[in-house]
């Protein structure tokens, strides 16, 4: 047969009915190595014949076998063959003389269906081995011969040895048996009764290992309560030979079996008796009687060999005949607890194990259950047995009922969890409202004195409890969490909705009492939902459509009402677009202020929507989807606010000005304090009858006349000093070659008035001329004040033109005497020089009333 997947039947490929009066003709072509065998029902259409027709020729008879790949035409000589004739499809595996590898065997389900089939594989290797068949999962149970499977297909298993065929026994699909081996040579078959179609269970068939005994099983054991029964070959009449019969189980950890022989009959034996012997891995074994106590409440794998006697074969001495009953349960302690929602108005209660790979057992009133229910109304007692609380998931879901808006009380319903008091091994992992309201009714959602806030990836919910608010169709509206800095003031939804809070930082959610929603009916809208939303002015608000990020459902609305704070205005960013390719209608953007006399602003899906959009007062957001061909209808919207920019850059000069004018102030009082604390110098002025008074200002000087060199001259010109003796020249000639013009250190005598020296009796009571005995003596320095206010200087009484006048200054140069006319310039060196004024002859033209400069 070689190593690749042969199936039952690959032949057959024509098969035709032609009705001829009352004869039916079909033509047959058998694959290779399949037989098709045509079988009379015994006592069953006894005029009734199938004919093989060759040519011109034809042979009937009860039964035909065909061979012969090739077509066949075959015929019937009643017009229900079908109640007549049984077909059977064989195919023989022969791998006696070759390495046989597995072989896939499939039934043909197409074929014959008006007949009863049976479906055969005769399968041959060594006469010392044993031939393998493989049952994938679900595998294959054992049953009575008598009894037949539910499914209507019906497997069985002959040996055939020197003796005669045996019967393993009869199997039916989904069971605990995954391998069954027979020694030598045997045949597996099929049995579909008319008119039900083939659903068969693949197996395969491969070479085994040396024969230990007549037929070995291989079981592997359900983890969960239950029995399972296996029956020796030719239950009910028995067999006699000392053949073995060996079965492998499986055992589940944590699960304990007991073995029961529920049935058995000993044969007469003439040599041996019957044992049984028990494996538990490699090293303990042990034998017993049928009759014995055999093993109860044991755990692990464990094989059970029946080893029979040489019974006595007659005609009325019964062979060896038994029915195996394994039972398997949980050990340990189990928790129980009993669950009474009568009086729970609209609560039920769900528990799923979801950890399929864990040993927990459940039950509901005794009864093994992969998940309970518990429904609304009604009372369970529950049983967990190994079952951790981590693998466990508890839901509970409550129905609530609304009324019509139009009912005059219409209160609003709160949302709260009722308190959990039945004890159960796990934690209340979701608790879900189904809110249902009558036609024409919308479901108005708040939270109380705090808002909504939407999850989305840039800002999730962050709070203990997250709640996902969908329509009862599908559409999920979003997940919200309820917190002090949420932006969605209310969710209208029209019709029924779904809401189910889950937790996100807290582990058991039947220990929140606090108030989620607040439920109020109302009248329809014409969206599928509105948000009414109140932006964040401390940060931005996220904004998701409808079952974002997957879309929008088919030609459906949501709308959004932004109302934007006095003085605000809204930025609007549209970060995450998917635009669907509408086959009928268009996917819209709608954009209105509340004021209906503005402007709105509307977009479709076969233009670019705008990155951003500005809103200076409340407006109106509204999305609407097509039927899309492809794509889909999604957005995820930003919206920050802030205050005008006219306003603020008002008030930003303004505190500009502000500063500017705090900064004068405090500039002209630093002046003031700083002009208060100046000390105030004593000025000296020099008094000049026929010039300009000079008001220097304080009389301080940067160097003394030691520390600096005004004084070092590097030359001097004496013709200034010496032109009296040049009488060829003029006395005021002075070309100035080497001064420029200015006084540097050059001595310039004292030349007072000449005419107009004021009497004694002229000047005022505190101008004394009394000077001493040197009264008449010039006197051009006066000694080192103690104050830096200097006195003010001793003027020469006497005439310059007097023989008399010395300048004390020049008496040690050779010319120390002035005898030229000239006029003296005073020098005032003191302020209170002004109180001193002179009395000028009437015909001096030189005088001029003196002038007082500040030099700052």
């Amino acid at each position: 047969m070689g190593s690749s997947a042969v199936p039952v039947l690959i032949g057959l490929i024509l098969l035709q009915i032609h009705k001829i009066s009352e004869c039916q003709t079909i033509e047959v072509t058998p694959d290779p190595d399949t037989n098709v065998i045509f079988s009379k029902k015994p006592g069953q259409g006894l005029g009734c014949t199938v004919c093989k027709n060759e040519g011109s020729s034809q042979t009937c008879d009860s039964t035909l076998r065909l061979t012969d790949s090739k077509t066949t035409s075959v015929s019937f000589n009643c017009s229900q063959p079908g109640d007549v004739f049984t077909v059977e499809i064989n195919q023989d595996i022969d791998c006696s003389s070759s390495a046989c590898s597995s072989i896939a065997v499939h039934p043909d389900a197409t074929r014959f269906l008006e007949f009863s089939r049976s479906f055969t594989w005769d399968v041959r290797v060594q006469s010392s081995k044993m031939f393998r068949l493989d049952f994938p999962a679900p595998g294959m149970r054992q049953i009575k011969p008598s009894e037949s499977c539910p499914d209507q297909h019906t497997y069985s298993i002959i040996s055939y040895q020197r003796t005669g065929p045996i019967s393993i026994g009869t199997f039916c699909r989904n069971g605990t048996i995954s391998r069954i081996q027979v020694w030598f040579r045997g045949r597996i078959s099929l049995e579909v009764p008319k008119g039900t179609p083939l659903n068969p269970s693949d197996f395969s068939v491969s070479v085994g290992p040396a024969s230990t005994g007549l037929v070995e099983v291989d079981v592997k054991l359900p983890r969960g309560e239950s029995s399972v029964d296996f029956f020796t070959p030719n239950y009910g009449t028995g067999y006699y030979n000392d053949y073995k019969i060996k079965w492998n189980f499986a055992v589940e950890p944590m699960v304990n079996f007991t073995v029961e022989f529920k049935q058995f009959t000993p044969p007469e034996c003439q040599k041996k008796e019957v044992t049984v012997d028990y494996a538990f891995g490699e090293k303990t074994s042990f034998s017993k009687k049928p009759m014995d106590v055999q093993p109860n409440n044991q755990q692990g794998d464990f094989s059970l060999t029946l080893n029979n006697c040489e019974g006595k074969s007659a005609a009325n001495v019964p062979g060896l005949s038994m029915h195996i009953m394994v039972g398997v349960f949980r050990g340990g302690i189990p928790y129980l607890c009993a669950v009474d929602l009568q009086n729970e108005e609209g609560l039920s209660l769900e528990i799923v194990n979801t950890n399929p790979q864990s040993y927990c057992e459940m039950r509901s009133n005794s009864v093994v259950q992969e998940k309970i229910v518990v429904p609304v109304g009604s009372k369970a007692d529950l049983y967990f047995l190994d079952c951790p609380a981590q693998d466990l998931r508890l839901t509970a879901t409550k129905t609530i009922d609304f009324p019509s808006a139009s009912t005059r009380s219409v209160r609003a319903t709160s949302l709260i969890i009722p308190p959990m008091k039945w004890n159960l091994p796990v934690a209340l992992h979701e608790f879900s409202w189904l809110l249902r309201a009558p036609d024409q009714t919308t479901l108005d959602l708040t939270s109380g004195p705090r808002n909504l806030h939407q999850s989305v990836p840039d800002k999730p919910c962050k709070e203990k409890v997250s709640l996902l608010v969908s329509e009862t169709l599908g559409s999920s509206m979003g997940q919200f969490c309820s917190t002090a800095d949420g932006a969605i003031q209310k969710i209208q939804i029209r019709g029924n909705v779904s809401i189910t809070a889950s937790p996100n930082t807290v582990k058991d959610l039947s220990q929140e009492t606090e108030t989620f929603l607040d439920i109020t009916p109302s009248s329809e809208i014409t969206e599928n939902v509105i948000y009414t939303v109140s932006p964040l002015i401390s940060g931005p608000t996220y904004l998701a459509s409808p079952d974002w990020p997957d879309g929008m459902h088919p030609s459906s609305s949501a709308s959004w009402i932004i109302n934007v704070p006095p003085d605000f205005r809204a930025n609007l960013w549209f970060t995450n677009v998917s635009k669907p390719v509408c086959d009928s209608g268009h996917a819209e953007l709608e954009i209105s202020p509340l004021d209906s006399s503005a402007e709105t602003q509307e977009w479709r899906e076969d233009k670019s929507f705008p990155d951003s959009i500005v809103q200076q007062t409340s407006f109106y957001l509204n999305m609407s989807n097509c039927e899309p061909a492809s794509g889909r209808y999604a957005l995820l919207t930003k919206i920050t606010v802030q205050k005008e920019s006219k306003k603020i850059l008002a008030i930003i000069l303004a505190v500009v000005g502000a500063v500017l004018a705090l900064l004068i102030v405090a500039l002209v009082v630093v002046c003031v304090i700083r002009k208060k604390n100046k000390p105030s110098g004593n000025r000296s002025s020099i008094y000049m009858p026929k010039g300009k008074p000079v008001l220097p200002g304080n009389a301080t000087f940067p160097k003394s006349r030691a520390d600096n060199e005004s004084h070092v001259y590097a030359s001097i010109d004496e013709t200034p000093y010496n032109r009296h003796l040049d009488t060829n020249r003029p006395a005021d000639s002075n070309n100035g070659t080497w001064t420029n013009g200015h006084q540097v250190d050059t001595y310039r005598p004292f030349l007072g008035p000449i005419d107009s020296i004021p009497t004694d009796r002229d000047l005022p009571d505190e101008y004394s001329l009394d000077r001493g005995r040197d009264k008449d003596v010039f006197q051009p320095f006066l000694p080192a004040p103690n104050t830096f206010n200097l006195p003010r200087p001793r003027s020469p009484l006497i005439s310059q033109g007097s023989l008399g006048f010395e300048d004390r200054r020049m008496v040690d140069n050779e010319l120390n005497t002035f005898k030229t006319a000239g006029d003296i310039n005073p020098i005032r060196l003191s302020s209170d020089e002004c109180k001193l004024r002179p009395q000028m002859d009437s015909d001096s033209d030189s005088y001029h009333e003196p002038e007082y400069e500040e030099a700052m």
